[in-house]
C-alpha cells in the first residue's frame, strides 16, 4: 500500500494489484492499459480515455503527463509513513551546496543553468577526463545556484564546477 500525494495536495491511499486492478482509498479501480509507440500509454478507467506519460521518476517522485496536464505525484509506502510519524522523513536526505570536480579534466558541455531544478543522477556537464568523456551527474535533488566553469575550460580536480541553493 502507498499514499499518493498528487500536485502537493490531494492525497490517496492506492493498493495497486495485477493487469491494471487494484485500490485507491478502498475503492476497487479496473484499468484498460495499453501501450502507445511514443512510449506512453493509452489508458480507459470508468469509459473515460487517458494518455498518460512518464516526463520524469525516481523512487519517491513522479512527474506524469496525463491528457497534456503534468501531475507531480509522491509515493510513500510503509516505512516512509513511519518515519513521518516518527518525525523522521528528513533522515537520509542530505543536501549538497556545491559539486566539485572528482578529476581534472576538460568542460565538453554544461547542460544546466542558474535556477533550474535537478533531481539525483540529472545529468550537470560533460567532463573529458583521459580521453573519456564522464557526465557528471547531481548527487541529489536541488535547485542550481551557480556554474563555477564555462564550456571549454579546463578545471582541476576538487574545483568548484555547480552551486545548489
Amino acid at each position: 500500500m502507498y499514499k499518493a500525494q498528487v500536485n502537493g495536495d490531494r492525497e490517496f491511499a492506492v493498493e495497486p494489484g495485477t493487469d491494471g486492478t487494484g485500490k485507491i482509498d478502498g475503492q476497487d479501480y479496473q484499468l484498460d492499459i495499453k501501450p502507445l509507440p511514443n512510449g506512453g500509454w493509452h489508458v480507459i478507467k470508468d469509459n473515460r480515455s487517458y494518455t498518460v506519460e512518464f516526463i520524469s521518476r525516481n523512487d519517491k517522485q513522479h512527474v506524469i503527463k496525463i491528457n497534456g496536464v503534468e501531475h507531480t505525484v509522491d509515493l510513500r509506502d510503509k516505512y516512509d509513513e513511519l518515519l513521518k510519524s516518527l518525525g523522521m522523513e528528513s533522515i537520509g536526505q542530505q543536501t549538497h551546496k556545491e559539486l566539485k570536480a572528482p578529476m581534472p579534466g576538460l568542460v565538453l558541455d554544461v547542460v544546466v543553468e542558474p535556477g533550474q531544478q535537478v533531481q539525483k543522477d540529472d545529468p550537470l556537464l560533460i567532463l573529458e577526463a583521459m580521453k573519456m568523456e564522464n557526465v557528471i551527474k547531481s548527487p541529489g535533488e536541488g535547485i542550481v545556484k551557480s556554474i563555477g566553469v564555462d564550456k571549454g575550460q579546463a578545471v582541476e580536480k576538487n574545483e568548484i564546477l555547480v552551486e545548489f541553493e
